[in-house]
């Protein structure tokens, strides 16, 4: 489960102190040294309804400035000298940063849906409302990795892509790794009517009632087949669409915004 920051005070009451934003973090991925990592919310930024409040998407027909301020927030909250987007398209592309590209503030949103570093005080970053945000770290070889992971992505075995990428781009040892699977639409909620259209038959093992799927269980799987060990998987537990009252959610709201996740090996 994760736990709140002092920020947070409990997921009923997610409302920030007058100079502070409201995230989230995995106990587990705040024990690796070296690493930053944070979900925030949808509160406390500049954006009005229906995007209120920290709206990360300039796509989603909010404001450019206001996005762009709540960006600025999240960056200066975060303790980030970069933070890299992406363009998601919901594909199985992963982008891989290493030391020699020579990364800079105007490489802008790149168009992937996995990021890889071995890149200190770069941080990646995931836009989301109903999407998993997966988080993968090596701390042996000091690499980090974020996910964003709808059913396309896990129809496409993305977070094992993500593991190989890491083993090939670096060396990493999957038995080393950590990750974390963030808030993002449950079990309870993640209806599927056409899924035999749309999912692989042996999906079918996640379906938990009639047209609905653990889609937690099925990106946990697919990193436990990767080579992960069970004890290093961290999964949040909370349904965006459950709990529109903390994150945005597109199956419950349509018209929203998009909640951050964040991780950075530390500068």
């Amino acid at each position: 489960m994760l736990k709140s920051t002092k920020a947070i005070h409990s997921l009923q009451n997610p409302f920030r102190p007058s100079s502070e934003l409201p995230f989230l973090q995995f106990p587990g991925l705040s024990r690796v040294k070296g690493l930053r990592h944070a979900v925030y919310t949808r509160h406390g930024g500049f954006s009005l309804p229906p995007y209120e409040s920290l709206n990360i998407s300039s796509v989603v027909g909010d404001k450019a400035h206001r996005v762009a301020e709540n960006l600025h927030t999240i960056q200066q909250s975060f303790g980030a000298p970069y933070v890299q987007e992406m363009n998601q398209v919901h594909g199985d592309h992963i982008l891989v940063l290493a030391h020699e590209q020579g990364i800079n503030s105007d490489t802008g949103a790149l168009p992937a849906d996995a990021l890889v570093t071995n890149v200190p005080g770069v941080a990646l970053m995931v836009k989301q409302a109903d999407c998993q945000a997966v988080i993968i770290v090596d701390p042996v070889k000091k690499v980090a990795a974020i996910v964003h992971c709808g059913w396309r992505g896990n129809t496409a075995n993305l977070p094992g892509k993500v593991i190989d990428s890491m083993k090939f781009s670096f060396a990493c040892s999957p038995a080393e790794m950590r990750a974390a699977i963030g808030p993002s639409l449950g079990p309870c909620c993640a209806e599927f009517t056409s899924y035999k259209t749309l999912f692989p038959s042996h999906f079918n093992r996640f379906m938990v009632r009639r047209n609905y799927f653990d889609l937690w269980e099925v990106s946990r799987r697919q990193l436990l087949e990767a080579g992960l060990q069970n004890d290093k998987i961290e999964v949040a537990g909370i349904c965006t669409r459950c709990r529109t009252d903390v994150f945005f959610s597109y199956r419950a709201e349509g018209t929203t915004g998009r909640f951050a996740t964040l991780v950075m090996l530390e500068p």
